[in-house]
């Protein structure tokens, strides 16, 4: 029989040794650039990323006050409860799940000025296939999307359904962010914006490998 351990002690007992973990990382950002430009302005952010680069962008992003859309499955609450010792605040849903109710809190928060990150490929997959949800969200509220990526040398993959990166001690892991870009109003600009999402995040990953 496998044993999982409640969300509240998985909170308390790991998350001291994954932050831990994450301090001891080598941390090498690429295209600052954009992310500086766009927090400069007064528009809401979508941050765009896969769901196996999660942990070290978590890192990165950190005491940031941004909202993050984690699923409401059991996985989903250990996940929520890292990002909010992190300093994120968590928006409840998935494609399978509460989705609609995700939407409309990611809304909600884009809507107040506040920046979202949505992992279009989760919680399930499949791998690296973008479900439009995040574009909708960013056309609605008006806000720039910002692609982000990142990989590690000295690195496991879990055998997961997206191969969850997770760097071992001392990794050095490489953070790529791409240019912001808008998504225009009507069937065609959501169609734009799904063709550059998918160009944006391929580069990165090409980019970030370390």
């Amino acid at each position: 029989m496998r044993l999982r351990p409640s969300p509240a002690t998985a909170a308390r007992l790991l998350t001291p040794v994954v932050q831990a973990l994450c301090w001891s990382w080598r941390i090498d950002v690429r295209g600052a650039e954009h992310w500086e430009r766009s927090r400069r302005g007064d528009r809401p952010i979508v941050y765009l990323m896969w769901h196996d680069a999660l942990l070290p962008l978590l890192w990165h992003h950190r005491g940031l006050g941004i909202a993050i859309v984690v699923s409401e499955a059991r996985d989903g609450q250990y996940l929520a409860d890292f990002a909010t010792a992190l300093g994120y605040r968590t928006v409840r849903g998935s494609s399978r799940r509460g989705g609609v109710r995700a939407l409309v809190g990611a809304r909600k928060v884009l809507e107040a000025g506040g920046s979202v990150a949505f992992t279009p490929d989760g919680p399930t997959g499949p791998r690296r296939t973008l479900k439009p949800g995040f574009l909708v969200a960013a056309q609605k509220t008006g806000a720039l999307v910002v692609p982000v990526h990142a990989d590690a040398r000295f690195a496991r993959r879990l055998r997961s359904w997206d191969r969850f990166l997770l760097p071992l001690p001392g990794a050095r892991i490489r953070v790529v962010f791409g240019a912001p870009f808008e998504v225009a109003g009507g069937p065609a600009g959501l169609e734009d914006g799904l063709r550059r999402a998918t160009e944006a995040l391929a580069a990165l990953v090409e980019e970030a490998a370390v």
